[in-house]
């Protein structure tokens, strides 16, 4: 049975659109529309229990869960949703122990979330130019609790010189040009390695699509994710009012090799056979 204390992260929960997520300190008190919501209260209870505000309403005190702290994380971009977010993780087979590359910080959702899957063996390396973006970011990852498992570094890849390293399993990439990077993602992915690309136009998943194929990649799948809520009540259940509906498309692909120069060679080879 794990009790809430001091400095225990805790997600009031009032309903599905009103929920407040916050580490619980002796003095603070929550001032809502539904009453005042005493932190002191929640001290000593277990996670799952709930409180009732001075205006007699009910919150529920939830252990909060890497989606939680995603959904309510401070936007200094627009973020990776978790239904993109799964099916990158899936897609790409991300597991723990893995090397990860990230080019394109953001608001560090995907960050945060990639590295709570794979820790506790595992990294994520992630690079962006803006600083003002990286604060907000490093703000983000720590409160999602994975600091630990997360190198940060300003550098831009698409004119750098010397690269990090050559062994990571996954990239991903957030950028408004993905396409420029790739030959560089390409030196620094793992044999069969995947890359996932979040773009926001068809136009970006053109061009992607065929810098990935020149420089050999293969497995190339674009998809596009909606995710649609279920109001779930008796005699009464219909689709939801709201919901998510497109944010981005994904583009993933796996390093191969085409032994396009071993082809060039044997094409001179026959040439020169034709000729002799």
């Amino acid at each position: 049975m794990e009790r809430i204390k001091q400095n225990s992260p805790v997600l009031f929960y009032f309903n599905s659109s009103k929920k407040w997520l916050v580490k619980i300190s002796r003095k603070e008190s929550l001032h809502t529309h539904i009453g005042v919501i005493k932190h002191a209260d929640a001290i000593g209870k277990e996670y799952g229990t709930r409180l009732t505000t001075n205006k007699d309403k009910y919150v529920y005190l939830l252990k909060p869960t890497i989606y939680d702290y995603i959904m309510k994380i401070q936007h200094g971009t627009q973020i990776v949703y978790p239904k993109d977010i799964g099916y990158i993780i899936a897609r790409a087979g991300i597991t723990s122990g893995q090397k990860i590359l990230e080019i394109g910080t953001g608001s560090g959702s995907l960050t945060s979330f990639v590295a709570s899957v794979v820790k506790p063996r595992g990294h994520v390396y992630t690079f962006d130019v803006d600083e003002n973006f990286m604060k907000i970011a490093e703000k983000n990852i720590k409160k999602a609790g994975v600091s630990k498992y997360v190198t940060q570094e300003k550098l831009d890849l698409k004119t750098a010189k010397k690269l990090p390293f050559d062994d990571a399993d996954v990239a991903l990439i957030d950028l408004g040009d993905p396409w420029v990077v790739i030959p560089q993602v390409r030196k620094m992915l793992k044999g069969s390695g995947c890359i996932f690309a979040i773009c926001p136009t068809m136009n970006q998943l053109e061009k992607l699509t065929m810098s990935l194929v020149e420089n050999e990649f293969t497995d190339i799948e674009s998809t596009e994710h909606i995710l649609r809520t279920i109001e779930a009540r008796e005699g009464k259940t219909r689709h939801s009012f709201q919901g998510i509906g497109h944010t981005t498309y994904l583009c993933f692909a796996r390093k191969a090799f085409f032994d396009r120069g071993s082809k060039k060679s044997e094409a001179k080879t026959s040439k020169k056979s034709d000729t002799g």
